[in-house]
């Protein structure tokens, strides 16, 4: 069996542990790894949709983020000031994720703030159970038909 003079193609270095981290990653992706947003289709929307600025910047999904960035972003009502603090393009268990970003001690006092005043005086909408009442339920209400009866007395 003759050996051939030929040289294999060097083999590509693999992904392994060894390999450095990324030094960034796109917005979209960071925010759904630190589980800020439950998928990356939300996180561009709500990017798109403006309330989300990167050092005081509206951006697009496709930023690179960077170790060291300040992100303001509204989830739901309430909004955040965090910093970021860390890298990751995997969506790991929650500590992980909220070892991603460090939040502001001003945006911690106004989410405080913001819970308290929801405690005290709650939405009044939250309080009804089973929405508008029917023509049947409106009929059987005692106060509906002492006013508004058409009878004779």
């Amino acid at each position: 069996m003759a050996h051939s003079s030929r040289s294999h193609p060097p083999i590509p270095p693999s992904r392994s542990s060894s390999a450095s981290p990324p030094e960034a990653i796109r917005l979209d992706k960071w925010l759904w790894a630190a589980r800020f947003y439950k998928t990356r289709a939300i996180a561009v929307e709500e990017i798109g949709k403006g309330r989300v600025t990167v050092n005081g910047q509206a951006v697009k999904a496709s930023r690179d983020v960077r170790v060291g960035d300040m992100l303001r972003l509204r989830q739901g009502q309430i909004d955040r000031e965090v910093r970021v603090a860390g890298i990751s393009s995997v969506r790991g268990p929650a500590p992980v994720a909220q070892a991603l970003y460090e939040e502001t001690p001003d945006s911690i006092a106004a989410r405080e703030r913001a819970a308290e005043a929801r405690r005290l005086a709650p939405e009044p909408a939250d309080t009804i159970q089973q929405g508008r009442p029917t023509k049947q339920d409106r009929r059987r209400l005692a106060e509906w038909d002492e006013r508004w009866s058409a009878k004779l007395v």
